[in-house]
């Protein structure tokens, strides 16, 4: 039987692809045999590499430009004749206060948290629907967008869009392209101290995740894989959870401080070492 986890002869193209959830994603793309490209504003001093040696291809690209996003995704589809995958990474936003936030500084983080996955998207579509085989997009959203999301008003309901925009596409691109979201949760990145602190914080809070620890950027890429593959063929409009069972109930810890006094389902497993 066919593996159908094997993607040789795909192209994928993966935006903000050069590091963090996105590099891994690539990477893991590139172990299952596809063509990967990935974009960003500057290119890598080292590109994403499979396990066999073969490293993704580079597009430079500002997804908040409409313009730098069509050109992208003609590119990546021009380079190898074809577009399978489409994985709207490309996203984030540092934290803000948002009595003070700028208009200018809301407005981008909408841009790249929604517009651009949109736009990217059309363009994806216009290429896959007349394929052979069609294609898929996957969404990387968050669960900021499930939420409040304090410190990132602008991000979270950018999210929040995010989850519409997927299930929205999902119909008006059917049947040849299905379009799936990933609502990420806590994830251990190179930028975890930005949010969390210091390693001890950061195992900390992974602590109060369910399965005892924060997501690990593999965690999020095998979902990408799965929703891209032929196991996914019946799946489409979905918001896939990928955050270890959620976060810990504010009220459970307010009426039992006292971590001795919770019961088993209460009480955070043992913090994991902190993960890079």
């Amino acid at each position: 039987m066919t593996d159908p986890l094997a993607f040789d002869g795909r192209v994928v193209l993966v935006t903000g692809g050069t590091r963090g959830i996105g590099r891994q994603i690539a990477t893991r793309f590139l172990a299952a045999g596809a063509e990967v490209v990935v974009s960003g504003r500057r290119e890598p001093a080292e590109p994403p590499t499979g396990p066999d040696g073969r490293a993704a291809t580079f597009v430079a690209a500002d997804v908040r430009d409409p313009d730098q996003a069509a050109t992208m995704v003609a590119a990546s589809g021009e380079r190898h004749g074809r577009l399978d995958v489409l994985v709207n990474n490309a996203g984030g936003s540092p934290p803000a206060d948002t009595a003070t936030a700028s208009p200018r500084f809301s407005e981008s983080i909408v841009r790249l948290n929604l517009l651009a996955p949109l736009w990217c998207a059309q363009h994806a579509y216009a290429r896959m629907r007349d394929q052979d085989g069609g294609g898929v997009i996957v969404n990387i959203g968050s669960v900021s967008g499930t939420r409040p999301s304090p410190g990132t008003a602008a991000y979270g309901a950018a999210k929040a869009g995010l989850i519409n925009l997927t299930r929205t596409l999902a119909v008006e691109f059917a049947p040849t392209v299905r379009v799936n979201v990933v609502v990420v949760g806590l994830v251990h990145t190179e930028q975890s101290g930005l949010f969390y602190g210091d390693d001890e914080a950061v195992a900390a809070v992974g602590a109060t995740v369910p399965l005892g620890r924060m997501a690990d950027p593999a965690d999020v890429a095998d979902a990408c894989l799965y929703l891209s593959s032929p196991l996914a063929r019946y799946v489409s409009g979905a918001a896939l959870r990928v955050d270890g069972g959620g976060e810990h109930p504010a009220y459970l810890t307010a009426a039992r401080p006292d971590p001795s006094s919770r019961g088993p389902a209460d009480r955070p497993a043992d913090p994991p070492s902190a993960r890079r």
